[in-house]
């Protein structure tokens, strides 16, 4: 099921239809749908695509042989002794415009160390005179960067253009699942993180409960190693980085909580969080009103994707006693925090839909939340010269939302720092609101959202 990716769609046609030799980086964690991506823009076109395997360079490249041979019909081509004979082959056939890609690059250059620099001098020398699209794609995020693009790689600045892949926003995702209301949705993003991947596991036609058993508790299921698997994959030490994640996904976000439950170093511990942030499973945030975030003492720092914050408070912990077959104590832990990952990511979702109606409030120039010791906002968007700001809160309760919850949030607003000239204010609730917060809503202009319906 391929769903939107229209401007990654944009960023590849523009590549194809430049004038000369293109040269495309393509990126992303696994299973965020790269290998669709990648089929859909070679629909109609002429090319190669060539997923590399943990294999000996020697069979990887009979591997590449055999799809080359097939695609130029050439029956008396043999095996490619290595990749600068790959390289002059392509000189000698290439007459129009083709695409070559070559997935999972890191895999290569794993068994060959030199791999990038060979890369760089056939690009300098062969390939980037041919009427040719090369596309190296990975999902070691991080191998990809040092690789390709990092300064000092060989191949920094040959490149002409990149795409990173990202998990599918909420609006995306709920494509898979159209015949659902906007609570079943939001659980279903929730126990997937926006990944087309983990997305096509769920069945919509059953409860979240029962997803997570199916998807997350079993052995062998889909779900129950990935993370597992992906930290493995990422990184050399994955212990040092599975007690950071747990901890942060017990609760502890500031630095100094970290390093006392961790018990690591504080400059190691920069290093690995710095890490889990390019590789997206950490995401570090400030008060949406700091100016100079490089130098705040107020950074937090939160798992960035809805699936591990999941596997993490409810599979991780357990995993002894469902290899046992015992599922009691992790279904307790999700019976219980599950709401709260749902709340937390209604607010993730809540900055989206709002972002939808600028044009209807004003241009943002910088939305998130903000707090001050004990006191915080959901979400507070700016607008670029300080003159409006929009105030929301978000509550994902089965209780409607009242006067109170307004007349808070108004007095909240007053704590923020800036002057601004208008304020706007936003109320997102999952369950509606009572009829005196709607009457209030219409006379002093307050945007009611229920769901992502507007009231």
């Amino acid at each position: 099921m391929f769903i939107n990716r229209l401007q990654e769609l944009s960023a590849l046609e523009s590549s194809w239809k430049s004038s000369g030799a293109s040269f495309v980086i393509c990126y992303g964690r696994r299973r965020v749908g790269k290998i669709e991506l990648i089929k859909h823009f070679l629909e109609r076109k002429s090319g190669i695509y060539f997923l590399a395997d943990r294999l000996s360079e020697r069979d990887n490249l009979r591997a590449l042989s055999r799809l080359v041979r097939e695609f130029f019909n050439d029956p008396f081509l043999g095996d490619f002794a290595d990749w600068h004979t790959f390289f002059a082959y392509l000189k000698t056939k290439l007459a129009a415009k083709t695409a070559v890609v070559i997935d999972e690059f890191p895999y290569l250059v794993e068994t060959n160390r030199a791999l990038s620099s060979v890369f760089q001098k056939g690009w300098d020398e062969t390939l980037s005179k041919l009427p040719l699209m090369l596309v190296l794609c990975g999902s070691s995020i991080g191998m990809m960067e040092r690789e390709t693009m990092a300064y000092g790689a060989p191949l920094y600045g040959r490149r002409t253009g990149q795409l990173q892949v990202f998990p599918l926003r909420f609006s995306d995702s709920s494509s898979f699942f159209p015949q659902l209301n906007f609570d079943r949705r939001l659980e279903l993003f929730t126990l997937s993180g926006g990944i087309p991947a983990y997305l096509q596991q769920l069945d919509g036609g059953a409860s979240a409960r029962q997803n997570f058993i199916k998807t997350f508790l079993q052995p062998g299921a889909y779900l129950f190693n990935e993370a597992d698997f992906i930290l493995k994959e990422e990184t050399r030490e994955p212990r040092q980085y599975f007690s950071i994640l747990r901890v942060i996904a017990l609760g502890k976000h500031k630095l100094g909580e970290i390093v006392n439950e961790t018990g690591l170093e504080k400059t190691s511990l920069h290093k690995y969080l710095y890490y889990l942030e390019e590789l997206q499973l950490v995401h570090k945030r400030f008060p949406v009103t700091e100016k100079s975030p490089e130098k705040s003492r107020q950074g937090l720092y939160f798992l960035a994707d809805n699936y591990f914050s999941v596997w993490f408070d409810a599979v991780f912990p357990y995993r002894s006693e469902l290899m046992l077959g015992n599922q009691r104590p992790s279904l307790n832990r999700f019976d219980q925090a599950f709401v709260h990952h749902c709340a937390a990511v209604y607010e993730q979702v809540g900055g989206e839909i709002l972002r939808g109606l600028q044009d209807e409030l004003f241009d943002f120039h910088r939305l998130g939340k903000w707090w001050e010791k004990e006191q915080e906002i959901d979400i507070v968007a700016l607008g670029e010269r300080g003159e409006d700001a929009l105030f929301a809160e978000v509550k994902w309760s089965t209780k409607k939302v009242g006067v109170d919850v307004y007349q808070e949030l108004k007095a909240k607003s007053q704590l923020v720092p800036g002057k601004p000239r208008r304020k706007h204010y936003a109320l997102l609730s999952r369950s509606g609101f009572t009829a005196a917060m709607e009457r209030l809503a219409k006379e002093e202009k307050v945007l009611l959202l229920h769901g992502e319906r507007k009231i």
